[in-house]
Parts: C-alpha cells; structure tokens; sequence
C-alpha cells in the first residue's frame, strides 16, 4: 500500500551498443549502424546519425586513443528523447569543450552538437579510465513538442 509503480516508459531502453576500433573507418561504420538500429523513418535519425559522427570523431582525434583501443558508441531512449553516448580513454592534455571561433574551418564538433540536441555533456571517469561524451536528442520533431504534442516515437 502506498507503493508508487514507476511506468516501464520512464526507463531508458538500449536501441544500440557497440565497440569500434580506434580508427577512422569506425566513424562510418557507426553511421551504418545507427540507420539500422533506427530505421530510416526515425524522425531524428539524421540528427542523431549526424551527432554519434561528431562525436566519435572528437573523440578519435582529441583522446589518447590508439588504433587498438576501443570507443563505445550507445544509443538509448527515453521519453521521446534519444540519448547519444561515445566512450573514450579520454585525455589528459585537453578536455571537450566549445570553440570559440564558430567560423573556423575544423573543431566545429560540439558546436553543432550544441545546435542540434536538447543537451550535452561530459562524465570524466578518473584518470586512465577515460571519459563519456553525451548529448540528447528529441525524438519527437520541435513543432509537435510546441504545439502540446509529447509522445515517444520508438524506433
């Protein structure tokens, strides 16, 4: 009596987890994945597939990653968001962060990841455990999410 029962909704649910070589061909690799995992009718499926890109990049060309080493890329969602996620070793010459000259020609990552998700950030995980970049993406298009509209649309 008295028990709050959580709705099985509110958990995040795992669309997607994979480990990828420390190399550059994972970028695409990881873009194939994710259409598949998504389907092509996924209404954020060009956002998301657009942030896991940026976001395995930084993390190869920012981290201490070797060819050897393994990036985690998970996608899960919840409550009409898609929640990104990229693990990597991490570094300890530079940390993510926004460039301040947006008209540069590279290292406009999270830039645009700021632009097109709900919210990023970044869990450190200790020194010689790596970090985790994330963003969350909505899964429900802005219009319907204004007009009063919020329903998660699975995958």
């Amino acid at each position: 009596m008295g028990e709050v029962m959580k709705s099985a909704r509110a958990e995040p649910r795992v669309i997607g987890s994979i480990h990828l070589a420390g190399i550059r061909e994972s970028v695409s690799r990881a873009r194939s994945e994710l259409r598949r995992w998504l389907g092509e009718d996924h209404p954020s499926v060009d956002d998301v597939v657009l942030a896991a890109s940026e976001l395995l990049t930084n993390a190869l060309r920012h981290s201490n990653a070797r060819p050897y080493d393994l990036i985690g890329l998970t996608v899960t969602a919840s409550e009409g968001v898609v929640y990104v996620e990229v693990r990597d070793p991490g570094s300890i010459f530079s940390a993510p962060h926004l460039r301040e000259e947006p008209e540069a020609e590279d290292g406009r990552g999270l830039l645009i990841i700021s632009e097109i998700s709900h919210e990023w950030g970044v869990r450190e995980h200790g020194r010689g455990f790596g970090r985790t970049v994330w963003c969350a993406i909505r899964a429900v298009p802005p219009n319907l999410i204004d007009g009063g509209l919020e329903q998660e649309l699975a995958p």
